[in-house]
């Protein structure tokens, strides 16, 4: 029960209420019977609603409600279907004006929602990802969620989500052509309030409500539709709201209690899908043919003809477009694609990586059998010791530069062009932010010249000029808002650029320390074989020296020895009275 402001006592009823602390208590009276009906082959659909209160609770729903779902649904399957199975899974994200992007899209092709005779309502360019396990359809859950929240300021808060899962069996699988079973699991996450005055937005569902209770005609925008179908089509539905238990006082609360208990009343439409893709294919190829030969007979002039002839060759092409082998194709080359937009740079990184090393190691090779030369053969000619010491400098040179383009330098390059790039990205964002804003605020002076132009005031009067103020309050509030966002998003961008600068100069004063200290390293070295090769030298000559003298000192000892027997070959020859003595003696 809930007190109004008028002190009106409204009661509501409601299949289950949980809280925090066991919320998993409904998933065995609610979510386990949908799952089932989802094996089954019914359509079934969880609209999970609650505005600020569901951004509270976004990291528990999707760990207790998303991933038990997907969970029980691929256990109830792949243990009921032993034979062929095709899963799928698709993410769409809704912005505040209607339009659809298709996050698992590469290109982000347009979307349209097309409404089919045989497949029912169906999203023309959605990208679908084929999947075997629960885990992996969950980690795509996450990764498009992580892509979601990345939207700049309070955009992502204002974005409705969803994620399906279509499921297709063959119910004869033991034949060539059978006829296909085909479910689909929707997880709607709708962001807004349910009160008109909620200043975050008003849910979508408040407006489908709204139109289906007028039985008014729903909106062409793909979220509506989709919601209608889920309330009202062939689906079974559960919706999951999420209120804070201090909003009972605002008007929050008592609106989504009541937009819940009108939900709670819609009748849905349940039916198995069952379908034979042959004979659907053969059907709509005998309407072209019978519709061509209707326009044959008329002359070809007529627009409608025309026009239901385009039909028919739009619901063909759906139905080839239905293949499990196209589909996986496509689903293929998604991946693919999403593989190749991570890889090249590692693989270029590498693979520079890699040369860089051989040549390092190639270097340092050259330069130790050079070394090993040098100290083995270091005593020879002159030439060939500077000869030698020259090209040992050469390829010390060659392997510092190789270090430093192998260190230092790919950091400082990596560095400016991921700075280039964060602030290309941060004025990306803040650009986008800009617009956002300003389409928001944009549609709420729509909203409130179509309210007012829905009351029918008259153009003067307290109650024109109260609803006057109300929507310049909303407006003014946005305003603020907004300013407030992207300031907040600009000095976020500043910080990041001012911590990615100060890298940058550490690395840069890094780089500058390693070179002076190879240089140091390199003149320590020179020193070192120039103070080697001097004493190398020195003592050679010292060597030189004490060798030369003492050939000196034997070669005056041997003329000395020369002398002597010189002296006593002449006193021989004097007493023997030889004349060649005498002559000798007068001529010395």
């Amino acid at each position: 029960m809930c007190e109004a402001a008028d002190t009106e006592v409204k009661s509501f009823s409601f299949d289950h209420v949980v809280t925090v602390d066991n919320i998993q208590s409904f998933h065995p009276e609610l979510l386990q019977p949908l799952t089932e009906s989802i094996s089954g082959g019914y359509n079934g659909a969880l609209l999970i609603c609650g505005g600020a209160s569901l951004e509270n609770m976004t990291p528990l729903i999707d760990h207790s409600i998303i991933k038990q779902v997907l969970t029980d649904l691929f256990s109830r399957v792949l243990s009921q279907v032993k034979e062929e199975l095709f899963i799928s899974v698709s993410f769409l994200q809704f912005y505040p004006d209607g339009s659809a992007v298709d996050l698992l899209s590469p290109n982000r092709e347009t979307l349209k929602r097309v409404a089919h005779p045989v497949l029912g309502s169906l999203i023309g360019g959605l990208c679908e990802v084929c999947v075997c396990s629960a885990e992996e359809a969950y980690t795509l859950y996450e990764t498009c969620r992580d892509t979601l929240k990345a939207n700049p300021g309070s955009i992502s808060s204002r974005c409705s989500s969803l994620f399906s899962v279509a499921v297709e069996w063959k119910l004869h699988p033991e034949e060539v052509e059978s006829d296909v079973c085909r479910s689909r699991l929707q997880l709607f996450s709708l962001a807004g309030g349910a009160s008109r005055t909620d200043l975050r937005g008003v849910s979508p569902l408040v407006k489908v409500v709204e139109e289906t209770q007028s039985e008014a005609t729903t909106s062409d925008k793909i979220l509506p539709s989709l919601l209608n179908d889920a309330l009202t089509g062939n689906s079974r539905t559960v919706l999951v709201y999420c209120l804070h238990p201090q909003g009972v006082l605002d008007d929050e609360t008592p609106s989504a209690l009541a937009l819940a208990q009108t939900v709670r009343s819609l009748v849905t439409k349940a039916s198995v899908n069952r379908w034979f893709p042959r004979a659907t294919e053969q059907m709509i190829r005998d309407s072209i043919v019978d519709q061509r030969a209707v326009m044959m007979s008329q002359g070809g002039n007529d627009v409608h003809n025309t026009i239901r002839l385009a039909e028919l060759t739009q619901n063909l092409q759906i139905v080839k477009d239905q293949s499990w082998e196209k589909r996986r194709e496509e689903s293929k080359k998604i991946k693919d694609k999403t593989q190749s937009c991570r890889t090249p740079s590692i693989h270029l990184h590498s693979r520079d990586s890699r040369e860089s090393t051989n040549n390092m190691k190639h270097l340092q090779i050259q330069l130790k059998q050079e070394m090993e030369k040098h100290i083995r053969e270091g005593k020879g000619n002159v030439e060939k010791v500077q000869e030698r010491v020259a090209r040992i400098q050469q390829l010390r040179e060659a392997l510092r530069e190789e270090t430093l383009k192998n260190g230092a330098s790919t950091e400082k390059s990596d560095l400016c062009q991921q700075s280039e790039l964060e602030y290309s990205k941060a004025q990306e964002r803040r650009t986008q932010l800009k617009e956002d804003h300003g389409r928001l605020i944009q549609e709420e002076v729509e909203k409130m010249e179509r309210d007012l132009a829905q009351e029918q005031l008259p153009t003067e009067g307290p109650r024109r000029e109260l609803l006057v103020l109300s929507g310049e309050r909303r407006v003014l509030v946005l305003q603020m808002e907004a300013l407030r966002d992207e300031a907040q998003q600009a000095e976020t961008d500043l910080q990041n650029l001012y911590q990615k600068h100060q890298t940058e100069l550490h690395c840069l004063r890094e780089e500058s320390l390693q070179v002076f200290r190879v240089f140091r390293q390199v003149c320590e070295e020179q020193r070192r074989m120039s103070e080697h090769r001097y004493r190398s030298v020195l003592l050679e000559a010292v060597q030189d020296a004490v060798y030369l003298s003492a050939q000196n000192q034997q070669l005056q000892a041997d003329n000395r020895q020369l002398r002597k027997a010189l002296g006593e070959l002449k006193d021989t020859l004097a007493v023997r009275g030889d004349p060649t003595a005498e002559l000798s003696s007068q001529l010395q």
